[in-house]
């Protein structure tokens, strides 16, 4: 028998599923994109049934990629975007609210001007429409019905392993993106709920993400053709984890992410709480990361490849390959400023460090010279710029890293990897796995003792692929590009407002 390590992450924009064996090695994957709704202007929703249909076939393709047994599966751990609330009685309420919905500003606006410093204070976050609480209090005053009918709250992966074992709870980080726990005492804030009016009965008991939530049901085992016995730990938040799988163990350490949205993680021994910064505990005891976040990462060039791209979708089907591959082809002849044109990818208002929800993306600089190719490349640049954005808050943080870990679907990019490390001026990291599914197999060896240390899993199963070292002459380029960037987002922050009203 061969043990194997599954791995689950339901990601914003699909799930992903991850086999390891207990020697570290990776041996298959699957996938399944699932729908996003966007019903009004800023809105953002997701059908938590979608997740578990997605995960089915993610599973599948999994197993039949490589003819695996699903037999010899001895553990599982779940992942997901956190922040986002699946509301039951017995059955779901409604559609969730996910992480890059802005409907709840006024909510967030009231909760920073009536008892901002407060809840500072107990939770390290600043409210904004990313987080939980917000979105309660919109559901609470627009969908009163549904409200009083909430007897589970959960989060996303809570919901997964819900279905999986049929045992309700969440893990501390998930629970600090709520912007309803007390991080000191790490259980749900009695003056947060109070503040709110929200009943605490409603809340999940809080665990470890290394605690084991119970084995996966009878039912769910026949339907997977999983043993009956296999334990199904509580798990974390992806952002977490997808930075274990990356193979962080120390202070210091740097993660760039770049997938739906984009993320500038900086782990430290102690937190460091900003109001332009996500605080959280880290899924190795005694480790914190500071998180800056860009809303619109890859989903920008995704959101443009089905707009604009049909041409390129026939070429590729013709060809027989990505069309991402082509995109990257075509950005590859255009040289690094993309000749004037200047991309900001606030496609859902922005967090990380303007936390607006008014901003609107833009191309700037716009002439007839420019072909699609300068549209692809300044779309690569203007998201890392983003990125750089974030990093540079870090910066005033007082923390640093001499080497980024670049994770998610930017990171298979060639190009894409040769900008951020040209913009951030960073030797860039690339690793053979790298997603959040990657890092929940090796947390399932963690907590089920395969593993015999965090530092273990990390030392068998990581690998680094590739790195990528910064040129000066693109950097001298990227860093005057950059100057423009900034002056083009204060220039059109006050336009910006104007256009969403």
């Amino acid at each position: 028998m061969n043990k194997l390590l599954l791995g689950i992450d339901i990601g914003t924009g699909g799930c992903k599923v991850n086999l390891v064996d207990i020697d570290g090695n990776w041996i298959s994957s699957g996938g399944c994109e699932y729908v996003t709704y966007h019903d009004y202007p800023g809105w953002s929703e997701q059908n938590p049934e979608d997740w578990y249909g997605g995960f089915k076939i993610a599973f599948r393709n999994a197993l039949n990629s490589k003819k695996i047994n699903p037999k010899d599966i001895i553990a599982i751990s779940v992942s997901a975007s956190t922040h986002n609330m699946v509301l039951l009685d017995e059955n779901v309420l409604r559609k969730t609210i996910m992480w890059t919905d802005q409907r709840s500003r006024e909510e967030a606006n009231w909760l920073n001007k009536n008892y901002g410093e407060e809840i500072f204070t107990i939770t390290l976050q600043k409210a904004s429409p990313t987080w939980s609480l917000p979105q309660l209090l919109w559901i609470k005053k627009h969908d009163g019905e549904i409200y009083k009918k909430i007897k589970y709250l959960m989060f996303v992966k809570d919901y997964i392993r819900y279905k999986l074992t049929d045992t309700w709870g969440t893990d501390y980080i998930d629970a600090q993106g709520s912007l309803l726990l007390d991080y000191k005492k790490n259980r749900w804030s009695d003056r947060i709920c109070k503040i709110a009016s929200i009943p605490t009965n409603i809340l999940p008991p809080i665990y470890k993400p290394t605690d084991i939530a119970g084995n996966i049901t009878k039912k769910v085992a026949k339907e997977l053709g999983i043993s009956d016995n296999v334990p199904v730990l509580f798990g974390t938040s992806d952002t977490a984890i997808e930075a274990y799988g990356a193979g962080i163990t120390d202070p210091g350490q740097c993660v760039v992410k770049m997938a739906t949205a984009g993320t500038v993680n900086i782990f430290t021994k102690k937190p460091y709480p900003s109001s332009k910064s996500l605080t959280y505990s880290y899924v190795i005891p005694g480790l914190w990361y500071a998180c800056m976040g860009t809303n619109s990462a890859a989903q920008s060039l995704r959101w443009f490849r089905e707009v604009f791209c049909d041409l390129e979708e026939k070429e590729a089907l013709k060809k027989g390959e990505s069309i991402y591959n082509i995109i990257d082809n075509k950005a590859k002849t255009i040289s690094a400023g993309s000749e004037g044109l200047i991309f900001h990818p606030y496609l859902m208002g922005e967090r990380s460090p303007y936390w607006d929800p008014f901003l609107r993306a833009s191309f700037t600089g716009i002439n007839a010279y420019h072909k699609k190719g300068h549209f692809y490349r300044s779309i690569m640049e203007g998201v890392a710029f983003s990125l750089k954005d974030c990093y540079l808050e870090v910066n005033k943080m007082g923390l640093d890293a001499d080497e980024v870990r670049f994770i998610g679907g930017g990171a298979k990019s060639e190009i894409w990897r040769e900008i951020l490390s040209n913009i951030l001026g960073k030797k860039v990291l690339v690793l053979e796995n790298d997603d959040a599914s990657f890092g929940s197999a090796m947390l399932a060896g963690v907590g089920i003792g395969e593993f015999s240390s965090f530092e273990e899993a990390v030392r068998k199963c990581v690998k680094i692929k590739q790195i990528t070292k910064p040129k000066i002459k693109e950097m001298e380029i990227y860093n005057k590009t950059f100057d423009i960037y900034k002056k083009i987002h204060d220039g059109l922050e006050e336009v910006y407002k104007l256009l969403a009203k």
